[in-house]
């Protein structure tokens, strides 16, 4: 009997990959963490039946929010990552020589047991020395930090359920009061295609604008993510996203990269014109 995930983009839309077997199934205190083995995208892991990272396309996602802020702030640090317990962010982090100390804040302990067991090659490097695991609520956290980190990643899931409260203009505030003078925050918007996804990428994107002085949002293909079309949003202090990207000082750190290069760091703040629109809107 053949056996496929599916999972619905809207209503009317749905995503399906053929399974081989299922390897990992468990609710925790927070949702329920699934894992497949499927022969198109290697293992899948899911989380209350929404696709978080396909071992075929994870790379896309993980190199995408670290390295287009590494490369714009060229002495990044100290870092915290919210979200991120598969380990994919830490992972490409921990491939800088120059970061001292990276805070990993992740609700969920069973999530990063999950992915230490079967998806190794996201959870590589949780044990590094620079990491330190912080298993509480984001929100919390971020509340007790002033002026500490050059770089915070916000690798949530979508703005539904648990992480609801990681796109509120109070979090935005509590991030921009723990970066320094020059910081930068960048965090995963979504896709602008189908109707709610779009708003929801509207509504975070018209609170960063009115937090930060500087607010972008730049693109990736993401295959197995909503219409295979996936937004990130970068909010700076200091730097702008693309007139302070030092091609040669990041090329020159030789880090082999399969999505990720300079080049394509500055066509990805290049939108489509119906996108241009939707962000002007709320800008406006």
């Amino acid at each position: 009997m053949e056996m496929w995930f599916s999972e619905f983009h809207t209503p009317d839309v749905k995503h399906s990959i053929r399974v081989n077997r299922q390897l990992y199934s468990k609710q925790s205190d927070y949702q329920r963490i699934d894992i497949f083995e499927t022969p198109e995208f290697g293992r899948v892991l899911t989380l209350d039946g929404n696709v978080m990272l396909t071992e075929r396309d994870e790379f896309i996602y993980d190199e995408m929010i670290t390295h287009v802020p590494m490369a714009i702030h060229k002495e990044a640090k100290d870092i915290l990552v919210i979200g991120a317990g598969d380990g994919g962010v830490v992972r490409e982090l921990t491939r800088y020589d120059r970061v001292r100390r990276i805070d990993l804040v992740e609700m969920d302990p069973m999530v990063v047991e999950a992915c230490r067991a079967y998806l190794p090659g996201n959870a590589c490097r949780l044990d590094d020395r620079r990491v330190h695991l912080h298993y509480e609520n984001a929100l919390k956290f971020i509340r007790r930090c002033e002026g500490k980190y050059d770089l915070i990643i916000v690798d949530s899931s979508d703005p539904f359920g648990p992480s609801e409260g990681l796109f509120t203009r109070e979090f935005y505030g509590n991030c921009y009061n723990a970066l320094k003078d020059d910081g930068i925050m960048v965090n995963q918007q979504g896709s602008p295609f189908y109707t709610e996804d779009a708003h929801a990428m509207q509504r975070s994107h018209k609170k960063i604008a009115s937090t930060f002085q500087i607010s972008r949002v730049y693109q990736a293909h993401i295959p197995t993510f909503a219409a295979g079309y996936w937004l990130f949003g970068f909010a700076s202090k200091k730097y702008h996203p693309v007139d302070d990207l030092d091609p040669e000082a990041w090329n020159a750190l030789n880090l082999r990269t399969r999505y990720y290069t300079t080049r394509l760091h500055k066509g990805a703040f290049y939108l489509p014109a119906f996108l241009e629109e939707m962000l002007k809107e709320v800008e406006e």
